[in-house]
């Protein structure tokens, strides 16, 4: 954000910068596609020069990256505050209505590691690394909600959820929230009682 000296003339800082072209690629990649927002759209957007933007960020991967970065630690957050402990139905309620509610949005356009995995094919890419350690910080957080639900085998529970759950964001597109929430709940549900017999 733009920050006032004392003669009143604006000056940016370069967190701000940063921030700025993070929340345009942020904007930008979701709505159009990574490969389809070229760095000059957003250098565009931002109202930066070239040098500012490749200050900031070397190469489009390293902007890439970062979004996703970014994309992950608030997807962590929100994950972590759906959380309850110790209730296993409880945190797959909660996790099913906030899906719901998401997938339902205006301008929602599926989870943006599912969206960014399909243009990032080489499984060497940097990019891929991000999207990977991600899912795979999703994959144990289920795990451990199908621990508390005392199943039989977490890991194969926890994929069997993660499922569920990309489905439910792909079928929000087609679908409203209640539908989505009571879909994806009933679907956790099966999948916990099943694991326990």
């Amino acid at each position: 954000m733009p920050q006032k000296t004392s003669a009143g003339t604006q000056t940016r800082s370069g967190p701000a910068t940063r921030d700025r072209i993070l929340q345009a690629a942020n904007e930008l990649f979701y709505a159009h596609g990574i490969r389809g927002t070229s760095a000059d759209r957003v250098i565009a957007q931002v109202g930066i020069t070239k040098v500012t933007f490749y200050r900031h960020f070397p190469t489009k991967s390293d902007l890439v990256v970062a979004y996703l970065q970014q994309q992950a630690d608030g997807e962590r957050a929100w994950f972590t505050s759906m959380r309850q402990v110790g209730d296993a139905q409880g945190s797959l309620r909660a996790i099913a209505s906030g899906v719901g509610k998401a997938s339902c949005s205006p301008g929602f356009r599926g989870c943006a590691f599912i969206n960014a995995a399909a243009e990032f094919a080489d499984p060497e890419d940097p990019v891929r690394a991000v999207i990977n350690e991600h899912r795979q910080w999703m994959l144990e957080e289920f795990a451990n909600i199908a621990a508390e639900a005392k199943v039989a085998d977490a890991d194969m529970t926890a994929r069997q959820l993660m499922i569920l759950r990309d489905g439910a964001m792909v079928n929000g597109y087609l679908g409203e929230s209640a539908s989505v929430t009571v879909s994806l709940s009933a679907g956790f549900d099966s999948v916990i009682a099943a694991a326990i017999h």
